[in-house]
């Protein structure tokens, strides 16, 4: 699709040097801290994770650990109740099924508790070096904007962006959405003005096609 096409070279002259926003040493923190960026900010869960991260420092750590000492850790992310359950057991998982070590592959990391195909696809792309598409909120709200994808749902947005998205390029086209919807195309407020995709956007066409149709009617 031409218009992806162009949609990626853009992105990367604007963001050349990318990266998950997530701070991690270990495959594991980077496991936990995306299950805890569930409704919750990258930079809140940086700040959290260090402390939580000295205090258990291996998956047989996590795995041992008392829920509610990690809720005590993990309470200013939201969800910590539901997220220091999930935390806790997909390390006893991953110790007594994985032999300690992060699964590979999105089939297997699903199997996790609370791990969904979005943050599969962040480990997998991220650790792994595999092709990955990571729909979150972000990559799931610019793709309809652009007009690359349709509907809410992560799963479907996934499907579609994959059949256009190169697979070398899908995981670094999400972390470069991501950044892009943080900086540029908020949710509430874009700012189109600004923004170095306006032209191949859907939305911000229709928007100024829209104003024109009413300048129009105005003017008679």
């Amino acid at each position: 699709m031409k218009k992806a096409a162009v949609i990626i070279d853009l992105l990367k002259a604007e963001y050349p040097d990318v990266k998950c926003a997530l701070v991690y040493s270990k495959p594991h923190e980077l496991l936990i801290a995306t299950r805890l960026s569930a409704q919750c900010t990258d930079v809140r869960v940086n700040i959290v994770t260090p402390a939580l991260f000295e205090r258990f420092p291996t998956v047989e750590a996590f795995a041992d650990a008392e829920v509610s000492e990690v809720e005590e850790y993990i309470k200013s992310c939201g969800l910590y109740h539901t997220k220091a359950h999930d935390i806790v057991e997909l390390c006893r998982m991953l110790r007594d099924i994985y032999g300690g070590k992060v699964p590979d592959t999105i089939e297997e990391l699903v199997k996790l508790p609370g791990v969904g195909r979005k943050t599969a696809n962040l480990v997998v792309g991220d650790l792994y070096g595999k092709p990955a598409m990571v729909c979150d909120t972000h990559v799931i709200r610019l793709s309809n904007r652009l007009g690359l994808a349709k509907g809410t749902d992560a799963v479907q947005v996934e499907k579609q962006l994959r059949r256009i998205i190169p697979e070398n390029e899908g995981l670094n086209f999400c972390h470069r959405l991501v950044w892009h919807g943080r900086k540029v195309c908020s949710a509430r407020n874009p700012k189109c003005c600004e923004c170095v995709l306006k032209e191949q956007c859907s939305e911000f066409k229709s928007k100024n096609k829209s104003r024109s149709t009413e300048n129009r009617k105005g003017e008679k």
